[in-house]
Order: C-alpha cells, then sequence, then structure tokens
C-alpha cells in the first residue's frame, strides 16, 4: 500500500472516523534493561544498568504493523527533564525527510578480498578459521597433549584438525547438539561417517586436551585480561570478521549470550535470554544477512575496579568503528540523545527505543493518561526526532531517531509512523544470528568456558561463509528451502575427507567401511559436493 505524509488535522480525521477498534498484539519488550550485566557469583546489577524499571515496550518482531497517529498538540517548545534540550513539537525546516549522514561509500555484500579467494565452500569457511588460527590452536594443543598423554599422543596436524571440527559440524547438522557423543558413535544407532573419520578415543582425547594458549604462561596474563585462555584466537578472529563483508545500510548493534553453567569468572546471568546463563558477547551484525561484522566478549570489570559508566554508548561507538553513512539501530540499553550525537559526528545516524527515565526527554512527551490508543506525539530538534506512541491504552513506545526528520505516518488503519517501521525492520540482526546459529549449533557439553567460545566461533563463521558463498553464488541450490543446512553438509563432508583418504587402517564396521571405501579414492571437492 503506498504511503504518504499526514497533516495533524488529516490525521486526526482518519483516527476518529475508523471504527477499526481491533485489540493490537501484545507489544513484547526487548528493552533488556534487566537483561544486562549481573556478575557471577554475587548476581547483582552492576549501578550502570539499576536504572529504574522500563516501562516502555517494543513492537514484537513478529507484528510489524503498530498504528501511530499525530497528535493535534499545538506548535510551541517543550524542555527536557534536566533542563539542556529543547525540543519543538513541529519539525525543524532546515532537516530534510531523512539525515543527508546515511551516504554509504562501501558497496554491501563480500569484499573484493573474500571474492577473489572463494573457490569452493571450504575455502569460504577457511577465510575465518585462517592458518593463522589453526598454528595457535595445533602448537598449543600438541603441546598440551603430550603433557597429559606423553608418549601415547600423536601430534596433530591440519588435516586432523579439520576432521575434528568437521564431526563438530556435521554433529550440529544432525541436531545431536545434547546427545551423547558415545551414541554418534554407536554402530547400531550412530552415524558411520564418524566412525570412518576417526575414533571416538581420539575424538575424546582431542576434546580433552585442545587448547588456545600456553597454560604455563597464562596466570600472569590472567591477571589483566580475564580472556587470556583464547584472546589470540579470538583477536585474530574478529580482525578478520569486516576484511570479507561490507554491512548494508542498517548495522544492527545488540547483546548475544553463549550458553554456559560452567565456572567462568565473567559468567552472566541474562533472566530474558532463553539460556539465561553464560558468555555475553556484544555483536553488530548486518540487519539484512545478519552477517557477524564485529564482536566483543564482555568481561566484565577488573578486580577492585569501579563499574563502567555510559557501558551502552561506549559499546556502540567501538562496535560502529569503521562505518561511515550507516545506520545503528540498538535497543533502549544503547539508545541515548548523546550517543546519536557522538555518531553524527562520525558521519552515521541511530535509531531505536529509549527508557522513560532518560534527562533528556520533555515530560510532556511522557504522559499517557487519557490518551487514545493508536495516537502518537512527536518532539524535535535540530538534531534527532522522538516518538511517544500507544499501541493500547495507558501504554506506550518510546523511539528515538537521528535518521527521521519529520512525523510522517503510514496510510494503515492504525496509522503507524514510518520511525516504527524502519526500527521493526532493521532491530533482528543479532537476533536472528542467535536464531540461526542455535539451529545447528556444533556446541556440545563442556566444562571449559574457552570451549564454549571455541564452539561459537565455528557456528559464527560456518553462517557467515554461507552468506558469503550465498551472494557470490546466487544460483547455488537456489530452489532449496533448506540451503544452509545443505551447504553446512558439505562443508562437514569437505573438511573429514582428507582425513579419510589418508585412513591406513580397514574400519571395522562394515557401514563405516562402506563409507570410507566411497570417500577414499576420489578427489576431495568431488566427495564433499556429493549428498
Amino acid at each position: 500500500m503506498s504511503s504518504r505524509r499526514f497533516t495533524a488535522e488529516e490525521a486526526l480525521l482518519l483516527f476518529f472516523d475508523s471504527d477499526a477498534e481491533e485489540e493490537i498484539s501484545e507489544i513484547e519488550d526487548l528493552s533488556d534493561a534487566v537483561d544486562n550485566v549481573i556478575d557471577d557469583p554475587d548476581f547483582q546489577f552492576s549501578d550502570d544498568e539499576e536504572d529504574s524499571e522500563d516501562e516502555s515496550t517494543v513492537v514484537s518482531p513478529s507484528d510489524e504493523n503498530l498504528g501511530m497517529e499525530q497528535s493535534s498538540s499545538t506548535e510551541g517548545t517543550w524542555a527536557s527533564k534536566d533542563g539542556n534540550i529543547k525540543w519543538s513539537t513541529s519539525p525543524h525546516q532546515s532537516r530534510g525527510r531523512l539525515s543527508s549522514s546515511n551516504i554509504i561509500k562501501m558497496t554491501p555484500g563480500p569484499t573484493r578480498f573474500a571474492v577473489t579467494r572463494v573457490d569452493d565452500i571450504q575455502s569460504a569457511f577457511q577465510l575465518f578459521i585462517s592458518q593463522p588460527i589453526e598454528r595457535i590452536i595445533l602448537d598449543m594443543t600438541n603441546l598440551e597433549g603430550r603433557r597429559v598423554f606423553q608418549e601415547k599422543w600423536k601430534s596433530l596436524d591440519q588435516t586432523d584438525l579439520n576432521a575434528y571440527i568437521g564431526i563438530l559440524i556435521l554433529a550440529g547438522v544432525y541436531r545431536s547438539k545434547g546427545e551423547a557423543t558415545s551414541s554418534l558413535w554407536n554402530e547400531e544407532n550412530g552415524r558411520p561417517i564418524f566412525r570412518a573419520t576417526m575414533s571416538l578415543e581420539t575424538f575424546h582425547m582431542i576434546s580433552r586436551v585442545i587448547r588456545f594458549d600456553n597454560r604455563d604462561t597464562r596466570v600472569g596474563r590472567r591477571e589483566s585480561d580475564k580472556l587470556a585462555a583464547i584472546r589470540d584466537v579470538w583477536d585474530k578472529w574478529v580482525e578478520i570478521l569486516p576484511l570479507l563483508y561490507n554491512p548494508g545500510p542498517h548495522v544492527t548493534v545488540d547483546e548475544r549470550l553463549v550458553p554456559f553453567r560452567g565456572r567462568c569468572p565473567f559468567r552472566q546471568y541474562m533472566p530474558n535470554k532463553p539460556a539465561k546463563y553464560g558468555i555475553k558477547i556484544w555483536a553488530a551484525c548486518d540487519a539484512k544477512s545478519s552477517y557477524a561484522w564485529k564482536m566483543q566478549v564482555y568481561t566484565g570489570k577488573l578486580p577492585g575496579g569501579a563499574p563502567e559508566k555510559n557501558q551502552g554508548m561506549r559499546v556502540v561507538l567501538e562496535m560502529s568503528e569503521g562505518l561511515q553513512g550507516h545506520n545503528i539501530t540498538c535497543d533502549n540499553f544503547f539508545t541515548s540523545y548523546r550517543l546519536g550525537e557522538e555518531l553524527q559526528k562520525r558521519k552515521l545516524t541511530m535509531l531505536g527505543t529509549v527508557r522513560r527515565n532518560k534527562p533528556e526527554l520533555p515530560s510532556e512527551i511522557l504522559k499517557i493518561q487519557g490518551r487514545p490508543m493508536h495516537s502518537s506525539i512527536f518532539a524535535f530538534t535540530e538534531k534527532a526526532t522522538v516518538v511517544s506512541y500507544c499501541p493500547k491504552r495507558n501504554k506506550n513506545v518510546l523511539v528515538m531517531s537521528t535518521m527521521h526528520t519529520d512525523a510522517s505516518l503510514s496510510t494503515r488503519d492504525d496509522m503507524k509512523p514510518q520511525m516504527i517501521l524502519d526500527y521493526n525492520s532493521t532491530k533482528g540482526g543479532v537476533d536472528n544470528l542467535d536464531k540461526v546459529t542455535a539451529t545447528y549449533s556444533c556446541q556440545r557439553k563442556t566444562a571449559r568456558w574457552p570451549m564454549a567460545i571455541f564452539f561459537n566461533i565455528v557456528d559464527v563463521s560456518a553462517y557467515n561463509a554461507y552468506v558469503l558463498w550465498s551472494e557470490i553464488n546466487q544460483e547455488w541450490k537456489a530452489s532449496k528451502l533448506y540451503r544452509r543446512r545443505l551447504f553446512l553438509e558439505e562443508l562437514g563432508k569437505a573438511l573429514i575427507t582428507p582425513k579419510i583418504q589418508r585412513r591406513a587402517r580397514p574400519a571395522r564396521s562394515p557401514a563405516a567401511a562402506a563409507v570410507i571405501e566411497k570417500i577414499k579414492f576420489r578427489p576431495s571437492s568431488q566427495s564433499a559436493m556429493d549428498p
């Protein structure tokens, strides 16, 4: 349906003439006001997050159509609660329909560096798990293996490590995240491809000793860096992410929770997340493809350190480094007027829900008593626009934007403004990444938090590789509805094929022997592409 701008008088006529009094679906609170830092073991909220209860609600991702009507308040000015900002009830004439900052200079999609290096599915994945990362893992794992198993340990090489990762990916494809590892190798109920790749004993030995740093020097490094056990691998990995993909005009900044209930000095309790306990990661993702463009592990404050202030603003500014002309969509943990100003200095705009207790808001926009359902009130400055929308009686949603400069409304019966439409369409980049990585996660049960982060690195790398591959080869499996599962299955088979081809001993079970016979004497690329 086409949309146009309404005057306040036209909006009122449409609202009061409409007999569509249907009940709107319950608004989902994505504020995540409680969904933030609670350091284990005390599980106490930090001062930075102990704001008053967030009463604003956010539109559910499944309900893309919230109605709005522009208020008929007369032209004037309102002062913010702290008295530092003057808000106007009418748009500033000097500003256009959208901010002039939204002019991106990079071409969205895979970079030239990625396009020239992606030859097949395995090469796309190994752009993320690169040779420097593999070398660190192999050196540290062999060091630990010799210390634990002594003469019994056989040094791993790149083929062994790829086979181990391939088994993890295939286990995720077969949805066996919660299944006992021994059942995967079971001769009756397991999958022959696991037994054809390596023995269960070998898999357990690698899982026991796989390391990402030298444990002999870890104590000194851990005093100043809680992530010391996997810091080198993590830093090299996150450096690669922005080099391979340029995000589109909208980037989502949010938090993720990697499930983990073991001992960890920076484990978080986030009651609004499905896993509730785990490792918190700040993430910036492309709003359309959910490509993970930048990530940062939250390790909490150092022992004896003061709680961090303005954490939300610091995270968004760090996550958006390297971007220009983009819009940053975030929730009300991050959104503030000052953040919008800082982003504008970098030629970036901001769009997000905002908490009611922010001092930069005028008191007039918070009033909900007596306001009709689907009504809205706009307020403007030269830098930002804020709207208060009533999805139902005595309830309102607050959205702030430096991208939108007017009070344009849609022609829907519920009169939803463009600000809410744009927020709904761009807020789910990180949430969708959580969803797709959880569907075929390679995560196994572990008591070591570095392994939980490593499993997440493999999951995100596999998804990012899928985004690269599908955008470079848009015709690949285009008619299939489960392209990503096919991609992961072919990736897993490609990683384990060299290990199977050099296997010297025959398999004991007939099924595993048949798999070896099928793969052993064929090229790796061909066997990987077979179903």
